[in-house]
């Protein structure tokens, strides 16, 4: 596990949370790149940021998850940079992804937040 990630990830909520980026991809607002989901997280834009585990260097996420937690948003953790760009609609792989508008599936955030809390509380 990575240095910065704070929480192991369970199977279901990294599937979740791949599938709630697809479907803000398609239906609402994404922001993409550790720098850009950085920028929406300082100005409180965020809903949900998406990391990945399997970035490198480290120090390009080492911030996020301090930051996320100054501004009140929700983070989880992906295993794939790779997954996480396809997700997001990229040929490329991206570190981050930061939910801005979940499209139709206000929900799945607030069902991925009530299963994310208890994991930060146990790190």
């Amino acid at each position: 596990m990575a240095m910065y990630v704070k929480f192991q990830t369970p199977k279901d909520i990294q599937d979740l949370a791949y599938d709630l980026v697809e479907k803000a991809r398609d239906n609402g607002k994404i922001s993409k790149g550790a720098n850009e989901v950085t920028k929406q997280v300082e100005r409180g834009q965020a809903k949900l940021v998406v990391m990945a585990e399997d970035i490198s260097p480290e120090e390009i996420l080492a911030h996020m998850p301090l930051l996320c937690e100054e501004k009140n948003i929700p983070y989880a953790y992906v295993p794939s940079k790779d997954e996480l760009g396809s997700a997001a609609g990229l040929t490329v792989s991206t570190a981050a992804v930061a939910i801005l508008n979940p499209g139709k599936d206000k929900a799945g955030i607030e069902g991925i937040v009530k299963k994310i809390e208890p994991l930060k509380k146990q790190g």
